[in-house]
């Protein structure tokens, strides 16, 4: 990374402490030494580690036991696994799925992604299963809540700074975690950039062995990155049929709203200056009346009302009961894009678990080979409220989210691209691990309509067709910084065009490149005369 690059994100680490001060989170004193911490730190997961301790909630009691990642003086880098890449068609898009520990993934993300991610779904680990190398080194192999949400900070901060302005990120959660990981999301997106949170219900029936009632649900939590970010509702398509009243001089037919105000905010004391008369058919002056009888208020102000008395949009009935006029506006058929269907928190009947473990059975033929897994119809819900170019998912475990982009792209048309990153963890069920027996074959089976050894036997493939996407595969590798065998060096091994580059014509630009942008390489290299005396080739 550039020193540019990780001082933009030590400021933002820093903006981040001074906001806790405001909400009285920590003490003016404790931040200014965090802050000169960070400021004299030597690199971005140094600074992140050191913002972690201003994140003692003493207001809501929130606090937890941080563990430090496992740092070393290697730098990581992506390596495409030519073996489980392929191309189906050179024309479709390209997706990528990077084997890896997703922190080390994050960083490299960031060389070419920051700023450009659109959505973020994430379903970290909060059982106590493995997380392979990563947790049996600092986290003794076991997922506890304060593993949780150390592992989750550092991620989340480089997750925010993927975002683009307009971006969003989802997070599947548990009843037992879901409000501390909300703090967490609450501290690092802020408050203010909540935007609300799902409740799917993730089953129906069995549950016997419950304790006390059966859990049916699951949480989603959803922040947007800044104000920017627009949630697409859909619009139902109406038919004349809807459209009850008949416009003579128009010859056309509306619907009727009532313009009285009803509901919340419905008494004049609400909105005053949104109380006044109008003339009634039979010129008598009307004012607006609340549900309960009390003066009332409109839906709309003086300027709007006189636009609809001018161009004859006010349609009048009578009660029969009461004998009161009651004013409505015409909504032309003509002029209406639909009916507005509005977004719900509680996601009824979209998908189960067990709608998860069949998805998978039938791309495989044998069940469980991954648990806990999630519906592609799911994430399809989730992403198809969004305007979205680029896709991340960092804790993709069985690769559903690609599924899941490339089935919304075959049905509305568009061109959504999807980066998956997984550890490659081993268990009893996968020995070669997780992203080689599972995320990476599922992957080439739904697009290639085949396996990498070419078994086309499976159910999936008898009823769909392969989305016919083509995937680059990159695993995390790593080199010393102060390598300097011949061919083996940073500059030789980290390949720029994975980066979104074209190759580099001059040595010198190459290793410039390398030096601004993978950490802990800049500082050594400027010290080592071979480096010095490369720099000078043209």
């Amino acid at each position: 990374m550039t020193n540019e690059t990780i001082n933009k994100s030590k400021e933002e680490l820093i903006l981040e402490i001074k906001k806790r001060v405001e909400d009285k989170i920590i003490e003016n004193s404790n931040a200014d030494l965090i802050i000169k911490l960070i400021n004299n730190s030597d690199s971005l997961s140094e600074a992140i580690a050191i913002a972690q301790l201003g994140t003692t909630y003493k207001r809501t009691g929130f606090h937890f036991d941080k563990r430090l990642e496992k740092l070393d003086n290697t730098i990581k880098y992506f390596k495409k696994n030519k073996e489980l890449s392929f191309v189906n068609d050179e024309v479709k898009l390209t997706h990528k799925l990077i084997i890896g520990d997703n922190y080390d993934a994050l960083l490299n993300l960031l060389i070419e992604y920051r700023n450009k991610i659109d959505v973020i779904y994430i379903d970290p680990p909060y059982g106590k299963d493995s997380m392979g190398e990563f947790a049996d080194v600092n986290y003794n192999n076991s997922i506890t809540r304060d593993n949780l949400l150390s592992m989750m900070y550092p991620r989340l901060f480089l997750a925010k700074s993927l975002l683009s302005d307009c971006g969003v990120i989802f997070c599947s959660i548990d009843d037992r975690n879901q409000a501390y990981v909300k703090c967490q999301f609450d501290e690092i997106f802020g408050e203010s950039n909540f935007i609300g949170s799902f409740i799917w219900q993730k089953k129906t029936g069995g549950g016997q062995a419950d304790d006390y009632f059966v859990t049916e649900h699951e949480y989603i939590l959803a922040y947007r990155k800044s104000k920017e970010f627009e949630w697409l509702d859909f619009y139902e398509d109406l038919t004349e049929t809807d459209f009850k009243y008949y416009d003579k001089e128009k010859n056309e037919k509306f619907a009727i709203t009532k313009l009285e105000k009803w509901g919340n905010s419905a008494h004049k004391e609400d909105r005053p200056t949104m109380y006044f008369s109008i003339k009634a058919p039979d010129g008598s002056d009307f004012f607006p009346m609340s549900p309960d009888g009390l003066d009332g208020r409109w839906r709309v102000g003086k300027t709007k009302m006189t636009t609809f008395i001018e161009e004859n949009r006010i349609y009048w009935d009578k009660d029969h009961k009461t004998g009161r006029w009651i004013p409505y506006e015409k909504k032309y058929f003509s002029e209406t894009k639909g009916k507005l269907n509005k977004s719900r928190s509680i996601l009824y009947k979209i998908a189960e678990t067990g709608t998860a473990t069949n998805e998978l059975t039938s791309i495989f033929g044998q069940k469980d080979v991954f648990v806990n897994a999630k519906p592609t119809e799911l994430i399809k819900h989730l992403i198809q409220h969004v305007n979205c170019d680029i896709i991340l998912d960092f804790f993709a475990g069985s690769g559903t989210t690609g599924q899941a982009v490339m089935q919304l792209n075959k049905e509305d048309g568009c061109n959504r691209q999807f980066i998956l990153c997984t550890n490659n963890e081993i268990n009893n069920k996968n020995p070669n691990g997780i992203a080689y027996d599972v995320t990476s074959k599922r992957l080439k089976r739904i697009m290639s309509g085949e396996c990498y050894d070419g078994t086309k036997n499976f159910d999936w493939i008898k009823n769909n067709d392969p989305y016919g996407d083509n995937l680059d595969v990159y695993e995390i590798e790593k080199v010393a910084n102060f390598e300097s065998s011949e061919n083996k060096t940073p500059f030789d091994v980290i390949d720029e065009t994975l980066y979104g580059l074209d190759k580099f014509v001059s040595i010198k630009d190459k290793i410039e490149w390398v030096c601004n942008n993978f950490e802990h390489t800049q500082k050594n290299v400027e010290s080592d005369d071979k480096w010095r005396e490369r720099l000078e080739i043209k």
